[in-house]
This record gives structure tokens, sequence and C-alpha cells, in this order.
């Protein structure tokens, strides 16, 4: 089931993402009159899914879903019609028309990508508004199960001051932080200390254990006991929160394994919090010091019970505009940073790049629209960019090229392009694989 929820997000906000941008190149191109021959969500390769011919475009959907595409007559693309390029220019061809049409179909897609990203954080934040854990409610440190912030000196307990000087509200963007973090100053036991993080730290995330960069450090909250442990008639209940062990008082649940680690195969005193009185409940600790106890609990609960301070904010109609706007602005920065990491060898971050396995693993295994159109505000902003990139193929290439026409006042010869097409092609290709390449290397190793 959380397999079919996971597919189903990952399919929709593709099919959205794909459709919205196309339909950026198809509008600008049917309003300069230019004849668009298919309109595909998805690839037709060899044969189609479904398909539907309205007037002069043939409407479709592929088998194949890596991505989609508008054929535009006239147009040197993927589909390297040498065929119809051969014949002379038609007044509704892409080939025919002024070069600042031309600019506009090609700058259509990434446009309405934009756009899409930014109406997503308006609508998001108005209807949802924003629910943040306050860094400055940390009490005791947090909970580092990621191997290269491990690595880098940080241990559970350790509470962040700031990263790359830079203090934070909110954990949300102090987790981020650690992406293109340089340095950073934690606090233990009273005293400060300044980390230094490796040049290839952002690389060295990307291959640890695929851990949270930072967790919160929460209760032992009961949720239920496994039918087939000692403790399932015990008399612990779901809502109980252990807090201690015989006589040693535990507040957060990564303090356990070190505690229980003593009383293998023994019967212990539980300390219990319950409907705010406390009770004694006697445990077994089976050999692996276990209690057969699934433990849960929320943010919400948690704020409850004095661990952190959830900070909860609605905004109204008009200043869901600046918030969203904002939250826009800052997912480009961030993603911009992304890039120039990815883009520099000596970081290492090039190891993270994933291709569709990694994108489909980004969303959640319980629908939740919140996070859904969370998610596929920042997957538009990254296709947005990704197309942007002058890369032949794509449409920043055809751009590329356009914006040469303009300044210099001379075309590329068809010739060019269709060699510079197949270039990016290939280019195109190899990135595909690199990708998800490494979502299998991932999968496989790791």
């Amino acid at each position: 089931m959380e397999f079919v929820i996971k597919i189903s997000q990952f399919l929709l906000s593709l099919s959205v993402l794909i459709i919205l941008h196309e339909l950026g190149h198809f509008i600008p191109a049917k309003l300069f009159k230019t004849r668009v021959e298919k309109f595909y969500l998805f690839f037709d390769i060899k044969y189609s899914l479904f398909k539907k011919k309205i007037g002069e475009t043939v409407y479709g959907i592929g088998w194949l879903p890596l991505g989609g595409y508008v054929k535009i007559s006239g147009m040197i693309d993927e589909s390297m019609d040498k065929e119809q390029m051969a014949q002379p220019p038609q007044p509704w061809e892409f080939r025919s028309k002024p070069s600042w049409q031309r600019l506009i179909i090609m700058l259509g897609g990434v446009t309405v990508n934009f756009i899409l990203a930014w109406v997503i954080y308006i609508f998001v934040s108005g209807f949802y508004g924003d629910t943040t854990v306050a860094t400055n409610s940390i009490q005791d440190g947090y909970l580092i199960e990621n191997n290269a912030i491990k690595d880098a000196g940080i241990q559970t307990g350790d509470n962040i001051i700031s990263v790359n000087g830079e203090k934070y509200e909110n954990l949300t963007d102090l987790s981020y932080s650690f992406i293109t973090a340089k340095n950073a100053v934690i606090e233990r036991n009273g005293q400060e200390i300044k980390i230094d993080f490796p040049q290839d730290f952002a690389g060295k995330l990307t291959n640890s254990n695929g851990a949270p960069l930072l967790s919160l450090r929460t209760p032992f909250y009961v949720d239920r006991v496994v039918d087939t442990m000692p403790n399932v008639n015990s008399g612990i209940k779901k809502g109980d929160v252990i807090v201690g062990i015989n006589s040693k008082e535990l507040k957060y649940f990564d303090e356990f394994p070190d505690a229980l680690s003593e009383y293998k195969d023994q019967e212990v005193t539980a300390k219990v919090l319950r409907d705010g009185q406390t009770v004694n409940v006697n445990l077994k600790v089976d050999k692996d010091a276990k209690l057969g106890i699934i433990r849960g609990g929320s943010l919400e609960l948690f704020d409850q019970l004095g661990y952190v301070d959830l900070v909860k904010k609605e905004y109204g109609f008009v200043e869901s505009f600046g918030v969203g706007t904002n939250k826009f602005v800052k997912q480009f920065k961030k993603y911009g940073e992304q890039l120039k990491l990815i883009f520099t060898p000596s970081t290492g971050a090039y190891q993270g790049v994933g291709g569709f396995y990694a994108i489909y693993n980004v969303f959640p295994d319980s629908w939740s629209w919140e996070f859904f159109w969370g998610i596929t505000a920042f997957l538009s902003i990254m296709l947005g960019v990704l197309n942007l990139l002058p890369i032949p193929a794509l449409d920043g290439g055809h751009v590329m090229f356009l914006f040469y026409e303009m300044i210099s006042g001379r075309k590329p010869s068809e010739k060019f392009l269709e060699r510079a097409q197949m270039v990016g092609f290939f280019i195109l290709i190899g990135l595909v694989l690199f990708a998800n390449g490494n979502d299998i290397f991932k999968a496989i190793f790791k």
C-alpha cells in the first residue's frame, strides 16, 4: 500500500509538471500561429497508450514516464525530422517566425514552471500556514544519526548555535544549512566549540547512511507492544511515556539502548508517566536488550509534553502573497546553491545526484496534500532551472542560439543546429544514465 501511495504521488506530480511545462510552449506557439503537431504526456516510443487528433494537433499519452514534449513544425528538436526541414520554410513553421517570437515560445515552459511554483507557495501558505520547531526550545541538543555529521565531530546532545556564522530560528532551515556548511559552532557541556567541515562534506552527506541531517530528541512514547514479545501482557498502554528504568531517569528515547544493555534477559521496573501520574510497570528485557515496544508520538504531542515548542502561523489572503513569494525566492536560491555544489567537483556533491527513483523517494508513504504540493513546487523550480541550462536539446540550448542570432544578426545554419541537437541529446542521455545509475548503485551497495 505504501508503494501505491508513493508511486501515485510521484506520477501525479510528474504529470502536472510535464503538462503545464509543455502548455508553456504550446500556448505562445498557438498565439503566434505556429503549428503544433503533437502534444504528449510521457514519451510514445513505438506506440501510445492514448492519442486523439483535434484540429492540427495530436494529443496523447505515451508509455514511458520520463517526460513529455510538444512537436512544433519547423523546429529542430529531438525528433530530428530532416525531411520536413529539407522543405522550403512555411509561414506556419517555427523557423519562419521572428526571433523574438521564437524566444517567447522557448521560454514559455520554464516561465510556467516558475509561476507554478510561486502560485503553489502562495496557496500552501494561505491554506496550511506554517508549523515549525523553534530552535531556542531545544533543551538538550539534537539527535545525531547522520554518519557524515558524526564523523565531522558533532554528537548527540550537542546544541547547534550557528552554521556558517548564521543563527537559525527553526529546525527546517537549520537542517538545510548543513548541505552548504563550511563550519558550525556547537555548545557541548556548557562550552562553545567550532567545527570545521571538510571540503567534500556535501559529498559525504550524500554518501552517509540516509539518516536525517538533524533529528529531535524525543521521549519513549508507547504506541503498541509487539504481539509476539513477552511484554504484551505487562500492563503497558498506548499513550504511556517511559521515563526511567529501575532507578535511572531517562528523558529521551536515544538513552534507552545503553540503559537496557545492562539488563539483557532480565526483568526491570519501568517508571511510566500515565495521565499525569507516575506508575511502575514490570517489563522484560530480551537477549538483544529490547522491550518489544513500538514507540510513536507526534510533534504536537511532544509540544504538549514540553519537549519542543511548535510555532504555528496562519496567513490571510493578502499576507500569503508576501509569504509565498519569500518561500519561492528562498527555494530558488537553495536550488542554485545545490547546483553550484554539484558542478564543483571538489565538494563531492555530484555523488548525490539522483534520478527518478530519488525523486520517487522524496514523497512520503502516507498521503499528504501539504507535502505533495510542497514537493511539487520545489520540483517545478528544479525542472525550470535544469531546462535553462545551455545544453542543446534543452530549452536553454535553443535560447542560447536565439540570443546569438538576435545579437549577431545571423542565424546559425540548420546543419549546425542539427549537429548541436545531436550533441546535446547524447549529453542528456549521459546525464540521465549517470543520475539513475547513482540510484541503482546506492540501492545495491548502500
